[in-house]
């Protein structure tokens, strides 16, 4: 193929330039192709959370004996956290033994009479309305004797209940209870202590519906509170929630943002400002998505006779192509693209690290105070740029 020669005004190298009349150049700004990072993210706001949080509560009613637990307490799994009085329910599991041992002693005082009368009958010694008697008192007396064992163990079962165990290991983040102050169990658990889980932590992040299309779960998250503004958290989407909300006419859906908090210093309630990386790449070659763009322009003849800039094209068209600087040629690349972030353009074959790559031509217009004044050489002129004086 034969090159295709372009005459420039000025001919220029990498970031080169070459006066063109007196107190203007045109320089040609070109794109040194390097690994780079690229990311595009989504911001939002969003609460802290525990992932783990549980409400401690009493199913028996009574009066609070003791308390071993207080705002602030690291507390493990199965550690006593409070005590009800229990001399009622003491009471309730004594009568229960004592219905216990009479339902078993009726029973086993009918269950003797039943057998015997049994034999009787069999050899026809009683009538069947005595048999039938017999058999329904041993009956009676069985299922007594069932009930009340049943009411033993309810009654020793409420007894354990007035010790108060923790259920999880984790931070008391509220008591709402005080000594002396009596627990009413109705239709609903009455609650004790608040325990969450720290180490764990999440955040329910709001995300316009603008933005929901492009979040994913498994994405990397950093985010601030206002408590600690120099600390960054790190974190990672675990959920997207699908069930839209509205306020003031702006939809919203949330995100839940998994994160973990060694040091404690996330709690209940803060509030978050999330950053979501919705593309995250490393070490990947791009070049700006103007490159992609950029056209060579023909200026005609050096009017000093200055060296040309050969502009090598393309024999056959390609689909996405960017003009690469070598030496003193200005040569088209056909290039195959990944993804973008609308500020650079992925680049995953053409290249290789080290291209220059053309981005666009800018005219250089010297200042009367020593300074200069950059401008693309292709856009329109202001009116009266050229008027005589």
């Amino acid at each position: 193929m034969k090159p295709i020669n372009l005459i420039l005004t000025c001919a220029a190298a990498a970031l080169g330039a070459v006066s063109c009349s007196e107190g203007t150049k045109i320089e040609l700004e070109t794109y040194k192709v390097e690994p780079t990072s690229m990311s595009e993210t989504v911001t939002a706001t969003g609460t802290m959370e525990s992932v783990t949080s549980v409400d401690v509560g009493t199913q028996v009613t009574g009066i609070i004996d003791k308390l071993y637990a207080d705002y602030n307490d690291v507390v493990k799994k199965g550690q006593l956290l409070a005590e009800l009085e229990k001399t009622t329910l003491d009471a309730e599991l004594k009568s229960s033994d004592a219905n216990v041992a009479s339902a078993k002693s009726t029973y086993d005082y009918t269950a003797r009479n039943y057998e015997r009368d049994r034999a009787l009958h069999d050899e026809k010694l009683i009538s069947d309305y005595e048999f039938q008697t017999s058999r329904h008192d041993y009956e009676v007396a069985k299922l007594n004797y069932e009930k009340a064992q049943a009411d033993r163990v309810r009654a020793a079962k409420n007894l354990n209940y007035t010790e108060i165990y923790s259920p999880i290991d984790g931070v008391v983040i509220s008591r709402e209870v005080e000594v002396g102050q009596t627990v009413v169990s109705s239709m609903n658990v009455a609650n004790l202590y608040v325990i969450a889980d720290l180490d764990n932590m999440q955040v329910v992040g709001n995300v316009d519906e603008a933005d929901i299309g492009r979040v994913k779960e498994g994405q990397h998250v950093t985010f601030t509170v206002d408590a600690y503004t120099d600390d960054v958290f790190e974190g990672r989407v675990t959920q997207v929630r699908l069930n839209p909300t509205t306020t003031s006419n702006v939809v919203t859906y949330e995100v839940i943002v998994a994160a973990s908090n060694p040091d404690h210093k996330l709690i209940p309630g803060m509030t978050a400002n999330l950053t979501i990386y919705t593309l995250e790449l490393n070490d990947v070659l791009a070049v700006p998505m103007k490159a992609l763009q950029f056209r060579p322009q023909p200026q005609g003849e050096d009017e000093e006779g200055k060296e040309r800039l050969e502009i090598v094209a393309l024999k056959d068209s390609a689909q996405n192509s960017v003009w690469v600087e070598k030496g003193n040629r200005l040569v088209q690349t056909a290039v195959e693209l990944g993804v973008n972030n609308s500020i650079l353009q992925e680049i995953t074959s053409g290249l290789a690290a080290g291209d220059r790559v053309a981005i666009r031509y800018n005219e250089i217009k010297k200042e009367d105070k020593g300074g200069t004044k950059e401008q693309n050489p292709f856009m329109p002129k202001p009116p009266g740029g050229n008027r005589k004086k």
